[in-house]
């Protein structure tokens, strides 16, 4: 079984950063929008994007992704969140967490320790694996990314998995509706 900690969604973002690499995979998806890309700019100003590995405030990570979402809808933010899951794909590649050959639960778990690697947070938040069976795999959200962001990022990575050809994900428990937590259920065929 995994180790689940019970406790409630902080969504405190004091002291948390995040690789900068993730804000790079966003903006670059619309670097040929000239109606958009320069709203971006003013969203990322503050952060040093210079060396994808310079740690920035998560809260510069959210604001632009809650901005997209705000703005664009949720197809573009889980779109930009593909781009996130392919660069943490990438990243778990070229830290051979994973293979290509993996399984989901190996990406998942690596993607769970990952996390910890990519972000900084005092108080350890990221993602925990809840439960897995044999075609299904519940992830709780616990640190304080887009949520929506998450369908696209969670559906690039079942993507890559070899022989996986229809991933599903499903929001099954939601902060915005009273749960303490976000979880997805993550399915494939």
């Amino acid at each position: 079984m995994y180790n689940v900690v019970l406790e409630t969604m902080d969504n405190s973002t004091d002291g948390v950063t995040v690789k900068a690499y993730f804000v790079v995979a966003i903006i670059d998806l619309y670097k040929e929008k000239v109606s958009i890309y320069p709203i971006l700019e003013r969203i990322i100003s503050e952060v040093d994007l210079s060396n994808p590995e310079n740690m920035i405030p998560i809260a510069t990570y959210n604001k632009l992704c809650n901005w997209i979402e705000r703005k664009l809808g949720s197809s573009s933010v889980k779109i930009s969140g593909k781009s996130v899951g392919q660069a943490a794909y990438k990243g778990l590649i070229d830290n051979k967490m994973i293979t290509a050959d993996d399984e989901p639960i190996k990406v998942m778990e690596a993607l769970v320790i990952f996390a910890s690697m990519v972000i900084n947070d005092p108080k350890n938040r990221g993602w925990e694996i809840v439960e897995s069976k044999n075609k299904s795999i519940v992830m709780r959200r616990t640190q304080t990314f887009n949520s929506a962001l998450q369908f696209g990022v969670l559906e690039g990575l079942l993507h890559k998995c070899k022989g996986i050809y229809s991933p599903r994900i499903e929001l099954v428990k939601e902060v915005k509706n009273g749960d303490e937590f976000d979880e997805y259920l993550l399915t494939w065929s």
